[in-house]
């Protein structure tokens, strides 16, 4: 009873009782479970009705253990124990049984199961040999018949035909093959088509580089002339500038001087109006004398006249009027004189002057044809230095030219025809190896 237990009593019995309950709950759930599996095991196994004691006993258990208010017979009590333990008991001899039975099925078919899959397997592996052996004997038919087809192709045979039989690999391979040899004998008649046009037309480019050698050779004969011809020129521009500076330098010095005999010229003129303005100024001088001389002439005339009116009385004075009067004629004379000379002189010096004028216009002319012949002469001095340079630079390039002449001659010489036909030739030889139908 609860009231003569301690508490660890009741907690050890209440651990009991909740382990026979999941105990009990688990037979339930596998006997579910087995009846689902097998409906034989419902009806040999009275596993359900035993739970159902077990429950009856461990609800009767926990209410005289753990209900105070309920008081049972504690015999009665056991003979419920005992009657669910008996049930139990029996429950778990006819699973027993039941379970061997069960094994010993399943062992049986599991043997029938084994013996048969290992005839099955032994079948296989029979029909699987024979197969073997069968693709065997095809695989190495075909392979051998490549292979043959090979060696004769490695030997430069392209004449045998492989023809395929069936659909398997050494089939597909045998019209690889097949291909691959037609292709080849293309490849073949198109080397040697091409190996015959390569010799030709490597004979063709030696004879061409021959011929291009020569006229090379003659080229470069031709450029050492003009070289040589160029260096001359060169020299003789160069003696040219040289005299064309020299006469820069004379007709610069010419010019000078012709410049100074312009203001030469110029001084002379400008003397020549001088006097040209002296000699109208003597003029006028002398007509002044010459207008004096007449009225002296006037006056002793006069004077003379007067003279003889006083008789012997103006005697004296007429002698000196007389003398007076013949001075006066002879100034008069004089002046006259000296005028035609003066006026012969002014026309000389007008003359002169328009000499003059012409000359010192010829001097300005000279002097301008002096500065442009300078202009020319300097233009030309430039124009021999850059043609020195041009020339210099020509010869340069034309002795350039010449080593390149002389370079591609020699290359001409050693150009790659000959080889390229010697290699011709021997592909055509490597080529005749194989063998083509016609």
């Amino acid at each position: 009873r609860r009231g003569n237990a301690t508490e660890a009593q009741v907690r050890e019995l209440y651990g009991v009782w909740y382990a026979g309950q999941q105990r009990i709950g688990a037979i339930t759930q596998m006997a579910n479970r087995a009846n689902e599996a097998n409906t034989d095991v419902h009806a040999r196994i009275k596993a359900v009705e035993a739970a159902a004691a077990a429950n009856t006993f461990f609800e009767a258990a926990r209410k005289s253990w753990f209900d105070s208010t309920f008081s049972a017979d504690v015999q009665l009590l056991g003979v419920s124990d005992q009657g669910a333990v008996d049930s139990l008991r029996a429950t778990g001899s006819q699973s027993t049984a039941l379970l061997g039975e069960l094994l010993q099925a399943r062992i049986d078919r599991t043997v029938t199961a084994r013996n048969s899959m290992l005839l099955v397997l032994l079948v296989s592996l029979l029909g699987a040999a024979y197969l073997f052996y069968a693709f065997y004997l095809v695989m190495r038919g075909g392979l051998q018949e490549v292979s043959r087809h090979l060696e004769a192709m490695t030997a430069g045979d392209l004449t045998t035909s492989p023809k395929p039989w069936g659909q398997d690999e050494a089939a597909e391979l045998m019209l690889m093959l097949a291909h691959m040899q037609a292709s080849l004998r293309r490849m073949v008649v198109q080397i040697r088509h091409s190996s015959d046009d390569i010799v030709h037309a490597s004979t063709e480019i030696a004879d061409a580089s021959n011929d291009l050698s020569a006229r090379t050779e003659q080229t470069a004969a031709n450029l050492e002339q003009t070289a040589a011809a160029m260096e001359q020129i060169s020299a003789t521009v160069k003696q040219t500038s040289e005299h064309v500076h020299e006469a820069t330098k004379i007709a610069t010095h010419n010019a000078e001087i012709a410049s100074y005999g312009g203001n030469v010229i110029g001084n002379m003129v400008a003397t020549m109006e001088e006097i040209q303005g002296s000699s109208a100024q003597i003029s006028d001088i002398i007509g002044v004398i010459d207008g004096i001389a007449f009225q002296t002439n006037i006056l002793a005339l006069n004077a003379a006249v007067e003279a003889a009116r006083a008789g012997e009385q103006g005697r004296g004075f007429a002698v000196v009027a007389t003398e007076v009067r013949a001075l006066a004629k002879r100034s008069a004379d004089a002046a006259r004189e000296i005028k035609t000379l003066i006026s012969t002189s002014a026309v000389k010096v007008q003359t002169g002057m328009g000499i003059v004028r012409d000359a010192g216009s010829a001097i300005n002319d000279i002097v301008t044809s002096a500065q442009r012949i300078s202009g020319l002469l300097n233009e030309i001095a430039m124009g021999s230095q850059e043609q020195s340079q041009g020339v210099a630079q020509v010869g340069t390039a034309v002795q350039e030219l010449d080593r390149a002449t002389q370079q591609n001659a020699s290359m001409v010489e050693e150009t790659a025809a000959g080889a390229l036909r010697d290699q011709a030739l021997g592909l055509i030889e490597q080529v005749a190896r194989f063998k083509v139908p016609a």
